[in-house]
């Protein structure tokens, strides 16, 4: 256990300095931006005293690397400062889109998940059939296709013609369960396309690689009919690629949101980032592409330690 609790550790210290170099290169990208910042707030009939007064409040007369570190040590206690543009906390601003991007995201992964691992090992068990083949183009069409043409696909067929769904998922604190499941179904199951196709094509390739091993044909001579051979012999096996890619599309649901949530006008994280870009709310973009790297480092941390206690050989690479 000592070996392992090393190892675990070890991950944990490559992604701990990972998010301190991914922060450095938000934090000073962000500063590399043409035009200034106050001048930007201001607008460009603002005076040079304005301007420089302005600049003098918001801390950019300091040196870049001066500000880096005070911004660093604000995010660490959750402190990322002020909004240029509504004058709140940046913390609070971010707080409930990002809950709601979790909602969407767990919603997702909920649906995704499951029906990608069943497909996947039935694919695997009927492989070469037209069911096999039939799965294969659809997850091949929806992997290939961007989430926006998705999106709006879903969009004409399923809120514009059968009026099922609308199209623009607003939220609200008092609405039900019930009727918030209704209202981010849409986007939902555009995250669900995407993510099934490639966790569903990675659990069938992980067992079909098993199915050839010496165990799997032991037990196919003693006569163990097909699907016990796949649930009992290989897919334990295989739990260590199966686990890993799910944790990445977790990762992807978590950070890959953008696109979706301003298609739907979704009220996510994804979707503050877009605005704050566009209104040039520098305090808001470093926070929410710090909080997008730091998830997707996290869930790539988790794959990886979870690809290490459901494999023994992980632990002793040599």
């Amino acid at each position: 256990m000592g070996d392992l609790s090393r190892l675990v550790f070890k991950r944990l210290g490559f992604g701990l300095i990972t998010i301190l170099v991914v922060s450095v290169l938000i934090f000073f990208a962000v500063e590399l931006l043409p035009g200034d910042i106050a001048q930007a707030v201001l607008g460009q009939g603002a005076t040079e005293e304005t301007v420089a007064a302005m600049r003098e409040q918001l801390g950019l007369d300091r040196p870049a690397f001066v500000r880096y570190f005070d911004w660093l040590g604000g995010a660490v206690t959750g402190d990322f400062g002020v909004s240029l543009v509504s004058g709140e906390r940046v913390s609070e601003a971010i707080s409930d889109r990002f809950v709601n991007t979790l909602f969407l995201a767990s919603y997702a992964a909920v649906i995704a998940v499951p029906i990608s691992i069943m497909l996947g090992v039935f694919t695997a068990l009927y492989r070469n059939t037209i069911f096999d083949r039939v799965a294969n183009v659809m997850t091949l069409t929806t992997i290939s296709s961007p989430e926006f043409f998705l999106g709006y696909i879903l969009i004409l067929f399923l809120a514009v013609r059968a009026t099922m769904f609308p199209a623009i998922s607003s939220l609200s604190s008092d609405m039900s369960l019930l009727e918030l499941l209704h209202r981010a179904f849409l986007p939902m199951l555009t995250l669900v396309l995407v993510v099934t196709a490639h966790m569903m094509r990675m659990t069938r390739a992980a067992i079909i690689n098993l199915l050839a091993s010496p165990y799997i044909e032991m037990a196919r001579l003693k006569g163990t009919p097909p699907w016990k051979v796949i649930v009992k012999h290989a897919l334990p096996n295989a739990w260590a690629p199966i686990i890993n890619v799910v944790a990445l599309n977790l990762a992807y649901l978590i950070t890959g949101v953008v696109l979706v949530e301003v298609v739907f006008v979704y009220p996510g994280i994804g979707q503050l980032l877009v605005d704050a870009v566009a209104k040039r709310d520098f305090p808001v973009v470093q926070a929410c592409c710090l909080i997008f790297a730091a998830t997707f480092i996290l869930l790539n941390l988790a794959a990886d330690v979870g690809a290490i206690l459901t494999n023994p050989r992980l632990r002793h690479p040599k």
